[in-house]
């Protein structure tokens, strides 16, 4: 079953709930009258009643708030918690890791805060929350008051746009700075509680001091490389929470002596907004949320062996320009297009509301890895006019 919400449902989920059939509500308003043939939110709840093993997909954490009302009997809240809440996350992982450094601190006591007590540098971001919303790297003293500033700033807008569930303003993690390449993938966790790894992505910045969520991409090579890693890691996690049923979207670090280190982990859905999944299907051809609603394991031997050589990537084109979105009159998705060499899909988003112009899918060829160099530490202010 698949609950849709708030801000973007792709068309290649739409597609999938209509071809296999899946049961679906709009918890969002997101979809058009009659687009989809939609059931009434008691059935999901009766199905779970009468079968422990049902297991539900969601685009969006704004959905979130929807299966803690109507599934409180589950184990779903219990599951969500523990990794929504970044906190409890550090702490169900704290033995595993016993030397990183994390706190919590309110909102109110930011100005309270002694630097001398904590690691520099660090980062700080919500103890609940999506995107890169709020999450600052503080390298020294100065960039303490200024991060202070903009937090204060960005949550203003925030509480206006995402439930409490999405982003809660409350309180704020900080925690040590993890060096090394970050990547992210999704997985699932089947009846028996057996992990399955349903892709893998790079996610690369544009400088030391970058946390912006502007590019992801998958290969052959990426796939071949850490598969079987993240893939163990995800077996040790979902035996210490007990995972049954259950998919997530899983972020991580390979310092720079090897070590593998968790960022985070998202709950009840793949990448958000319907992006990693969707960008894996434009990768290899499988289809991340048939396999996971259908409870089927991808023969990864078969899928790297069939791709290509080429580079997938989504590049998210969050608001960048340092123009505020209210400010800005039109983005140019013409020119943007032509910077790569093969476009594979475009997804307009409202910036005025969500300061992202949009989500591009693009396939390059590995000689042309300089296109994806640039737009990653572009801030797209060639494509914008202000009015």
């Amino acid at each position: 079953m698949i609950l849709l919400d708030k801000p973007y449902v792709s068309d290649f989920l739409k597609e999938t709930i209509v071809n296999n059939n899946f049961p679906a509500i709009d918890t969002g308003n997101i979809t058009e009258h009659g687009e989809l043939n939609l059931i009434q939110p008691e059935q999901i709840v009766a199905e779970f009643r009468n079968n422990a093993d049902s297991r539900i997909y969601t685009n969006s954490e704004n959905s979130i708030n929807w299966v803690v009302n109507h599934l409180g009997f589950t184990k779903l809240p219990e599951y969500i918690n523990v990794f929504k809440n970044k906190v409890e996350f550090r702490k169900l992982i704290q033995d595993m890791y016993p030397n990183f450094f994390f706190k919590e601190v309110g909102i109110k006591d930011l100005e309270a805060i002694d630097l001398d007590e904590l690691p520099m540098p660090f980062i700080i971001k919500p103890t609940v929350g999506f995107l890169s919303l709020g999450v600052h790297k503080v390298l020294n003293a100065d960039d303490w008051q200024q991060v202070k500033k903009i937090i204060l700033e960005e949550f203003t807008d925030a509480r206006t746009l995402f439930p409490l569930e999405v982003v809660d303003t409350s309180s704020f993690l900080i925690e040590e700075i993890i060096d090394g390449e970050e990547f992210a993938f999704d997985a699932y966790f089947d009846e028996k509680g057996e992990a399955t790894v349903m892709g893998v992505l790079k996610h690369p910045f544009g400088s030391d001091k970058d946390v912006s969520d502007r590019v992801y991409y998958t290969s052959k090579k990426i796939i071949q490389t850490y598969l079987s890693r993240f893939a163990s890691f995800v077996k040790d996690l979902g035996n210490r929470a007990r995972l049954k049923n259950f998919p997530m979207h899983v972020e991580v670090r390979i310092t720079n002596d090897g070590k593998l280190i968790p960022i985070e982990v998202n709950p009840l859905r793949f990448g958000g907004w319907c992006t990693s999944a969707d960008l894996t299907y434009l990768a290899t051809g499988m289809n991340p949320y048939q396999y996971f609603l259908t409870n089927q394991k991808p023969d990864w031997e078969r899928l790297i062996e069939e791709m290509d050589d080429d580079i997938y990537s989504l590049i998210i084109l969050d608001n960048s320009t340092g123009i505020p979105s209210r400010q800005i009159s039109s983005f140019d998705y013409g020119s943007l297009l032509k910077q790569f060499v093969k476009p594979l899909e475009l997804r307009k988003i409202d910036y005025k509301l969500y300061s992202i112009f949009g989500m591009l899918y693009a396939k390059t060829p590995k000689d042309k890895f300089v296109e994806i160099e640039n737009i990653l530490k572009s801030d797209l202010r060639e494509f914008v006019s202000k009015g």
